[in-house]
């Protein structure tokens, strides 16, 4: 498996990823310009693993200059259980601190039990004291 830096030339296939994981919400902010802001505005924070048959794996990460978050971590279903996943938290984390990032954030939605299982698992805390709110500041509801 080849790690390396998520540019936009990936969309395509890593969209066809995140489609075929259960658990991985899309919205419309993961639209092709979406997913170039979100690179352009956190470069060098967001990786893909391939192996010899194209695009297997990818996570996102991103900052706000105190806390680190992390987004679509997915691996295509067959290659699971080989530390991946892991590898890319690895990746993701150690840009992040070398950016002065120490914490980070990860959404995982509550029906998702094998997303909360790997998170829980190595060693992030569910925060159960914090509730989360949005906003929708435009007309597109899926936003």
């Amino acid at each position: 498996m080849k790690y390396r830096v998520m540019q936009i030339s990936d969309y395509d296939p890593v969209i066809k990823l995140w489609r075929s994981c259960d658990g991985l919400s899309l919205r419309a902010a993961d639209s092709r310009a979406g997913i170039e802001k979100y690179l352009l505005r956190n470069p060098g924070l967001s990786f893909v693993a391939e192996d010899g048959t194209g695009i297997g794996a990818s996570i996102m990460a991103g900052h706000d200059g105190k806390r680190g978050y992390i987004q679509h971590l997915a691996v295509d279903p067959a290659l699971r259980k080989r530390g991946i996943a892991t590898r890319l938290m690895t990746l993701c984390l150690g840009a992040l601190k070398a950016q002065g990032i120490e914490k980070s954030h990860v959404h995982v939605l509550k029906e998702n039990q094998a997303g909360r299982s790997y998170w829980s698992g190595r060693g992030w805390t569910l925060r159960a004291e914090i509730e989360m709110y949005s906003f929708i500041n435009g007309d597109n509801e899926n936003t």
